[in-house]
């Protein structure tokens, strides 16, 4: 069995954030794929079907951010999931734009969904790291350097258009390849 998380807040006023990347992506691979419509389960919004001969369950902790180590232990626990079979999609302040990495353990960056994670279930699930880049990289202006702000803040329909719906139909398209290789994904641009 797989299990894929998406890390994002829950709520309307979070839907667009830069933070939420995960939970769009595991909304697009649950249409994409055709699994049926998510259950509240596992402190979480819960979603399983067959994929490849492959038991795979999608998983978007409504814990908030800060705590979705507790919706991805409990999951783990339940199914008795191999952490070499886990992977969590996150959005990375340190990746330009639109360039996806896929990579195994590792720290958290401050990211503070890895954090939870990882002192849940260790280190070693695979990351799956969606760039979403730093303010300062993306105004020429001097421009308050406030992560948190940047990462709550909403994508602009200019980046929607240029990368984001390009960038979130890749990681979903590539999502068997994520399962067959265990990591031979490469990072790429798109």
């Amino acid at each position: 069995m797989f299990l894929i998380v998406g890390l994002g807040n829950p709520g309307k006023s979070y839907t667009n954030n830069r933070h939420n990347i995960g939970y769009k992506v595991i909304d697009n691979i649950k249409k994409s794929y055709n699994f049926p419509n998510f259950t509240t389960k596992f402190k979480s919004e819960f979603s399983k079907s067959l994929l490849n001969e492959e038991i795979i369950s999608l998983l978007k902790p409504i814990t908030f951010m800060n705590n979705s180590g507790v919706a991805v232990k409990e999951i783990k626990e339940f199914y008795n999931i191999d952490i070499k079979n886990i992977y969590v999609i996150h959005d990375e302040i340190d990746l330009d734009q639109g360039r996806v990495k896929v990579k195994n353990g590792g720290g958290h960056n401050g990211h503070n969904g890895l954090k939870s994670i990882d002192k849940m279930i260790g280190k070693n699930y695979n990351r799956v790291r969606v760039g979403v880049s730093r303010p300062s990289k993306m105004y020429e202006e001097n421009i308050d350097e406030n992560i948190s702000n940047w990462v709550l803040s909403d994508f602009t329909s200019n980046e929607k258009d240029k990368w984001l719906d390009n960038t979130i139909n890749y990681v979903s398209e590539m999502i068997v390849s994520l399962i067959n290789s265990q990591n031979s994904f490469c990072g790429k641009n798109v």
